[in-house]
């Protein structure tokens, strides 16, 4: 029934008119019949909403009845902004209160599914419990994939951000909102725990009941109202009430509002997953996935609702900055681009800039160094990683900090000026099977040019470089400055290794998922640019 209502949606929006091989029933004439169906266009549609199951009419073979199953494609205007996954689910969440008004709301990502059946039940026991009903608004499970290659290359997993990190919250005001894999209150999307805020529609409040059918003229009728494009016009939608506007990370900043607002959540991490999801399978995804991220982060850090100011005094402290923590992720893109370029410069030209070996400021280097790396590995390992996950989890927050965080900073400050930028890009999922057998190797997919890497491939360049040109002079004529320069050499050897994969798909490999040629050339060039400079300003 959903391909077949598919395929007539696709044939209408391809052809613009309905054809009698597609207009076979009362509902798609209910659907479409009725529009005028002229420049009918994924960006310029009228609401399309049609039940496909309705539990009072639909029976399984057993002659149990079928849950409800609901199509529904909101308005879409070229003239009016839809604030793209929150602005659907606030349609979503208006619709399902015309329609059923059910008290508990699952949102999922498109390329998830349930893996575990009583995972409904596990989120009652918390939403239900009277001790914790007054300021509860949500129960969030982990975000966690099937298809992770034995490496995870990418460091897609996230653990610290799914999984380490949730149960320290939870030990505070509860977990973020993590975009998918979480139960909400109704009451909580429309309403604070202590000031109430309640829908312009009677319909739409969440003590509201719906005695009609779904199908009944009244139900569906306001259902396409309220899925209209410009209902929201001069309500509080996306401001006080449902997900929040304003940040290309809607989740972070819906969870974050409802936490400056009073209500709290819980962090339900069964044995079992409750729901697995599909990653990226190349880098670029990856890398394009976290920009956004980075975007929308600092949207938040530097509004008029900043986790610092207003997230210190509403939550405070701790949850203040455990928010700020992530708000200001791409601003890590300073020190772990300095990290990578500064010692290794300064070690192209022989100067030392940590103490030597023999100095005892030395032991607090190494101490700093190594109890760093040590405090996250333990962390990733006792929560069920690998060493070799690990490996990747450290070698991506080098690659990320290189270029998405520094794109993502670079880009905000660009929009914040008033200069337009690129819009909202969905990570794809789909691979072929060229990339699928890469991905399981554990190979690196490049393939298609782009600035992301451009800064990467520039300063595993510089790296290599500065490594070799430093071990040959700390071998031959080193003199009296060995010392100082270990510790210089430490650091760029194991940024070398960490670009291994950049080094073979510049040089070794014949396949179509290597390091495009253009973006050799330029970071090269870009490359030797940054020594010249540097080399002058050091000398």
């Amino acid at each position: 029934m959903y391909e077949s209502m598919k395929m007539s949606v696709e044939h209408v929006v391809e052809t613009g008119k309905i054809s009698e091989e597609y207009n076979t029933s009362d509902e798609v004439r209910l659907v479409f019949s009725q529009r005028s169906i002229d420049g009918f266009t994924r960006q310029n549609h009228p609401t399309v909403i049609q039940v496909l199951l309705d539990q009072n009419k639909d029976k399984d073979i057993t002659g149990n009845c079928l849950p409800n199953l609901v199509y529904v494609s909101r308005q879409k205007s070229k003239t009016s902004p839809h604030h793209f996954k929150a602005g659907s689910l606030n349609v979503l969440v208006r619709v399902s209160a015309a329609m059923t008004n059910a008290p508990v709301i699952l949102t999922l990502d498109c390329d998830m599914y349930s893996n575990d059946p009583t995972t409904p039940l596990r989120a009652l026991c918390y939403i239900l419990d009277p001790e914790m009903q007054s300021n509860l608004g949500y129960v969030q499970f982990p975000q966690e994939y099937h298809g992770l290659n034995k490496s995870d290359i990418y460091a897609c997993e996230h653990k610290r951000f799914f999984k380490v990190h949730p149960v320290g919250y939870d030990g505070l005001c509860g977990p973020n909102y993590a975009g998918t894999g979480c139960f909400f209150r109704r009451i909580a999307l429309c309403v604070g725990p202590s000031t109430l805020i309640l829908p312009e529609i009677d319909g739409l409040c969440p003590d509201s009941v719906v005695n009609k059918p779904l199908t009944a003229p009244s139900v569906l009728e306001l259902a396409h109202h309220v899925a209209g494009c410009n209902y929201e016009n001069q309500t509080k939608w996306g401001s006080k009430i449902g997900f929040r506007y304003g940040s290309l990370v809607e989740d972070y900043y819906t969870g974050y509002r409802m936490k400056c607002e009073g209500w709290r959540s819980i962090f339900c991490y069964p044995e079992t997953a409750a729901f697995l999801g599909d990653v990226p399978f190349n880098l670029l995804d990856a890398l394009s996935q976290n920009k956004r991220w980075a975007i929308g982060l600092l949207e938040v850090a530097f509004s008029r609702y900043s986790t610092i100011t207003f997230g210190v005094k509403s939550m405070g402290l701790f949850m203040g900055l455990g928010y700020s923590y992530y708000a200001f992720w791409a601003i890590l893109t300073i020190p772990i681009t300095t990290y990578c370029l500064l010692p290794q410069l300064a070690l192209l030209n022989e100067l030392s800039i940590f103490p030597k070996v023999s100095d005892p400021w030395f032991l607090l280097y190494m101490f700093l160094f190594l109890g760093a790396y040590g405090q996250d590995l333990l962390e990733f390992v006792v929560d069920g990683g690998t060493i070799q996950r690990w490996w990747s989890d450290q070698r991506m927050w080098i690659m990320r900090g290189l270029s998405c965080h520094a794109f993502g900073l670079t880009e905000f400050v660009v929009k914040s000026i008033g200069i337009p930028t690129e819009g909202f890009n969905v990570t794809s999922k789909i691979i072929n099977d060229e990339e699928s057998k890469r991905y399981e190797q554990g190979v690196f997919e490049f393939g298609v040019p782009s600035p992301l890497f451009v800064t990467l491939t520039m300063a595993a360049i510089i790296n290599l470089l500065s490594f070799i040109v430093g071990l040959v002079h700390f071998i031959v004529d080193g003199g009296s400055n060995k010392e100082g320069l270990v510790m210089q050499l430490v650091l760029t050897g194991l940024i070398v290794m960490n670009c291994l994969p950049v080094y073979q798909a510049i040089a070794l490999r014949s396949d179509k998922g290597k390091m495009p040629t253009k973006t050799t050339v330029t970071a090269t060039l870009l490359a030797s640019a940054v020594y010249v400079v540097a080399s002058l300003f050091l000398k």
